[in-house]
């Protein structure tokens, strides 16, 4: 299989060393080189990554790259395999043991976050600006009028797989990519950023996040989630603190954690 699982980063950092990983440079367009290859090479939206996060690296992958599987992870995140090691670059999924749940799958995706108190929706809503949440929505009834069903579902659900993060086959990247691309594409010509801080401006990223389950559900793709595993300490109280903020008082986030 070739298998292409590119890490999105904007700094230097330590990087797994089997082959199939890809460090990619997302938002490389006027910045100074970091070693790794930039997302603003061939076909590419580099200039975006401001507000488009990831994104920048997977339409720069989904245009630019050949391959039979594309995935996506983050420099700070990555899928875990099965390795027992206190090292946890040596236990992020290596090609051989990957190759063998993608024989009995489609795609592979994190397992679920769970907010246990909050649905997608109510989330978004605290900690984001739910107009552009609604915008796409109106988006969907015009361009995939077939995906609202499941959107309403989805959006009443208190899980779902997020931080774009996925491993498919060449088919279902085009698929994805085609849908996630044409609505956020829309949705960027019908939003102003003008009043947003940084973390909120990146709201193509976040919403996009939302979309995955819906296009999983409505194409009926067979799945597997894989346990995910970050690469360094979170504050778990602090992030406690600020979600429970956004939920009772309606305080937007204004970081990553």
């Amino acid at each position: 299989m070739d298998i292409k699982i590119i890490v999105a980063t904007h700094k230097q950092y330590k990087m797994p060393k089997d082959e199939m990983y890809m460090p990619l440079h997302v938002g490389a367009e006027g910045k100074q080189s970091i070693g790794f290859i930039g997302d603003n090479t061939g076909e590419n939206i580099s200039i975006k990554n401001p507000f488009w996060c990831e994104l920048t690296g997977l339409y720069w992958a989904w245009k630019n790259l050949d391959y039979d599987y594309l995935g996506l992870v983050h420099y700070r995140r990555h899928f875990k395999g099965k390795t027992k090691s206190n090292d946890k670059f040596e236990k992020i999924i290596k090609k051989a043991e990957l190759e063998e749940v993608l024989k009995q799958t489609d795609i592979v995706v994190p397992a679920k976050r769970y907010y246990f108190i909050e649905t997608l929706y109510s989330h978004y809503k605290h900690t984001h600006y739910i107009k552009d949440l609604e915008e796409t929505k109106k988006i969907l009834e015009v361009k995939y009028p077939q995906y609202l069903k499941i959107f309403n579902i989805v959006m009443n659900r208190r899980s779902g797989h997020i931080f774009n993060m996925f491993i498919m086959k060449k088919e279902f990247v085009n698929s994805y990519c085609s849908f996630i691309f044409d609505i956020l594409f829309e949705l960027e010509r019908r939003t102003s950023l003008e009043k947003y801080n940084k973390y909120q401006a990146r709201l193509y990223g976040y919403i996009s996040e939302l979309l995955l389950d819906d296009w999983i559900e409505q194409n009926k793709i067979k799945y597997k989630e894989i346990p995910f595993i970050n690469m360094e300490k979170i504050n778990w109280i602090k992030k406690s603190y600020s979600f429970l903020k956004a939920k009772f008082f309606n305080k937007k986030y204004d970081r990553s954690f």
